[in-house]
């Protein structure tokens, strides 16, 4: 099939997570022999402060990390929807994509020639459902929506006649154990601080348990004001700024464990969403010790793949246990690495995706099969 992929950005993934999982999907799509074909906008801001606060050269580095990597950056004001969608067997249109370019892509789906799928991977269904209700779908053969609970949320507002859960999953080809990787301390945590949605566990899950026990921790992420930045150094916690996606496996083989801090949002109107960064640790071998989610959906198999702290003071004896206690960390390894590569890498997503394409009357063969 030929399949189009209108996105916020798959080069950068400065504040920009979304990334991580779109690159994997369009990897396994190419690797499958399908033609895919990915379009993000000239001024997206993930790539526009990707480029101010490192330099063109984290773009380059990117494109060495994904030879395959290819989008094609177009102007918003002037969308070629036909020319980008010419031939296209199935369009995705994610959900950081302007209103007018969702609805122009459904204008022109109105003549047919493709099946369309609009990509929801953000909180605002449940949380800003005032944002959600501009997107024009109504063109569009449904939503692809990134847990049960937003699924349910197109339903009932009516926003889309037809909606599948597609949950995020690790890129297994970036995301994996790596061996000789010497170990530089004893918790790393990946992630930004964000708009004040989860500030607050941040400081019970992650900075008071790293203080209380001495660990060696080093933070990475984008948007750490500067008061959040004296927090991490008054608890001892390096912090390193951006770190692209691609180098987080070598982050993680260094470090003893990491946590798990979901936003708040997630934790109140989400349950069953995790995000992609569980995944992606857990793809890569490392123990992983979380802060309360509901995993509602039985993605995972908590206390085996990883165990979660009620509190913040139960995190941290968590983390002194896995520290400190190499069978329960071999085993957590082995659990979390396990349920992943069984149920939750960007394959089995693919495959998921392919089986909606043929509820909708495509063929799944490679290109020129569409």
């Amino acid at each position: 099939m030929r399949i189009v992929v209108f996105c916020h950005s798959l080069v950068s993934d400065w504040n920009h997570g979304n990334a991580h999982f779109l690159r994997g999907v369009t990897a396994e799509l190419l690797e499958r022999g399908h033609d895919v074909r990915v379009f993000e906008p000239l001024d997206g801001w993930s790539r526009a402060n990707l480029v101010v606060e490192e330099g063109p050269e984290a773009i380059d580095d990117v494109r060495r990390a994904f030879p395959w990597l290819r989008s094609t950056s177009y102007d918003p004001a002037e969308a070629d929807v036909p020319g980008m969608t010419e031939g296209a067997d199935l369009v995705l249109v994610h959900e950081w994509n302007e209103p007018g370019l969702v609805a122009a892509v459904g204008r022109h789906r109105a003549a047919g020639g493709y099946r369309l799928l609009f990509h929801d991977t953000h909180h605002r269904a449940a949380t800003r459902p005032d944002e959600m209700a501009r997107f024009d779908l109504g063109h569009y053969d449904g939503v692809l929506a990134f847990g049960e609970v937003i699924r349910q949320r197109y339903l009932k507002h009516g926003w889309a006649e037809r909606a599948w859960t597609w949950h995020e999953a690790a890129d297994v080809r970036t995301f994996r154990p790596l061996e000789g990787v010497g170990r530089r301390g004893d918790l790393v945590w990946i992630g930004n601080w964000g708009d004040g949605e989860r500030t607050r566990e941040l400081h019970e899950f992650l900075i008071e348990p790293v203080r209380r026990l001495g660990l060696r921790a080093q933070v990475y992420g984008v948007r750490y004001p500067e008061a959040a930045r004296e927090e991490l150094r008054r608890a001892g916690i390096a912090y390193g700024g951006w770190r692209a996606n691609h180098r987080a496996p070598s982050a993680f083989a260094a470090h003893g464990a990491t946590v798990h801090v979901p936003r708040r949002p997630y934790v109140e109107a989400l349950p069953g969403i995790p995000t992609i960064r569980p995944f992606e640790a857990l793809a890569c071998g490392i123990p992983l010790v979380s802060a309360p989610w509901d995993d509602v959906e039985d993605l995972f198999r908590p206390g085996q793949d990883f165990l979660v702290g009620s509190t913040g003071k139960e995190v941290q004896r968590h983390l002194d246990d896995v520290l400190h206690d190499p069978e329960l960390a071999a085993s957590l390894r082995r659990s979390g690495l396990e349920t992943v590569l069984a149920r939750h890498t960007c394959a089995h997503r693919v495959d998921e995706l392919l089986a909606v394409a043929g509820e909708l009357g495509l063929e799944q063969g490679g290109a020129g099969d569409g």
